[in-house]
């Protein structure tokens, strides 16, 4: 069986100087992309959602087709969420078999963020799940909370982490969730000062389009973990239009539609695991 936790994965990684990339999906072809992407590179893999899908009343059946695909993986396969929002979030995906989940507190203040997290993650932790944190919001682009987010500091990660018991922590050094409007400023000192601190596997957010010279930098600094959400996607959706585009208006049975925007999702993802291990 290949379905593991965090802590059969991201350890290892962070004391090997790489990362296991973390990709969300959205149904059955990007769920295979990312397998058959971490198959052809002989890498591990995460398998993670969006919190919003947890409110989906066919959440349980899309979590047992990620566990059945991870199961018959040749690479080690977790299945998590990204960015659970409340108790609630985590002890449902929990329930229905991920075998990771985050809590996300860091718009909370520290104290708050802190103790619901700890509670979190005990409650994972007496379910054999391992759970990821967040200190120092990564925000999202374009929006107004994207604007003057104070970073994560070296002090607080630490605390925090030995505090809560998480398995691997989110930090924020200058990336955000999304496409970029400006070039990102990421810290890199403070990616490293923050290692030096912080023992656990370090988790980087906001990782589509950040300029991979930064990505890399990061990686050789305990980050261990490595979020891709938007710009895989957006890899499908690109090429899926321009199948739509070809079709004008004539039928082709999906399966078939869904096959090169697949190939093209695999593609893109296996440059990413390949530079994430090889950093």
């Amino acid at each position: 069986m290949s379905l593991v936790t965090f802590n059969e994965i991201l350890p290892q990684a962070r004391k090997a100087g790489r990362a296991v990339g973390a990709f969300n999906i959205a149904n059955y072809e990007t769920a295979k992309a990312v397998i058959i992407a971490a198959e052809a590179e002989k890498q591990p893999v995460i398998l993670q959602v969006y919190q919003r899908l947890m409110t989906d009343p066919y959440i349980s059946a899309l979590t047992t087709m990620m566990r059945n695909m991870a199961e018959k993986a040749s690479v080690p396969v977790a299945v998590h969420l990204d960015h659970g929002a409340t108790f609630e979030q985590v002890k449902l995906a929990i329930d229905c078999g991920f075998t990771s989940v985050m809590f996300d507190g860091s718009q909370l203040p520290f104290k708050e963020n802190l103790e619901q997290t700890r509670q979190a993650a005990e409650y994972a932790h007496c379910h054999g799940v391992t759970i990821e944190g967040e200190i120092g919001h990564v925000p999202l682009n374009g929006t107004e909370a994207a604007v003057n987010i104070p970073l994560s500091t070296p002090e607080e990660a630490a605390a925090f982490a030995v505090a809560t018991g998480v398995d691997a922590l989110a930090v924020s050094v200058g990336t955000a969730h999304g496409y970029y409007c400006e070039e990102p400023k990421i810290a890199v000192d403070l990616a490293r000062q923050i290692s030096d601190k912080v023992a656990i596997p370090l988790v980087l957010h906001g990782g589509s389009g950040t300029p991979h010279e930064k990505v890399k930098a990061v990686i050789k600094n305990g980050f261990a973990k490595v979020n891709v959400a938007t710009e895989f996607q957006h890899t499908f959706q690109l090429r899926l239009q321009t199948e739509l585009q070809k079709l004008n208006g004539k039928f082709l049975p999906l399966d078939k539609l869904m096959l090169p925007a697949t190939d093209d999702a695999v593609a893109h993802l296996r440059q990413l695991i390949r530079m994430f291990a090889n950093p």
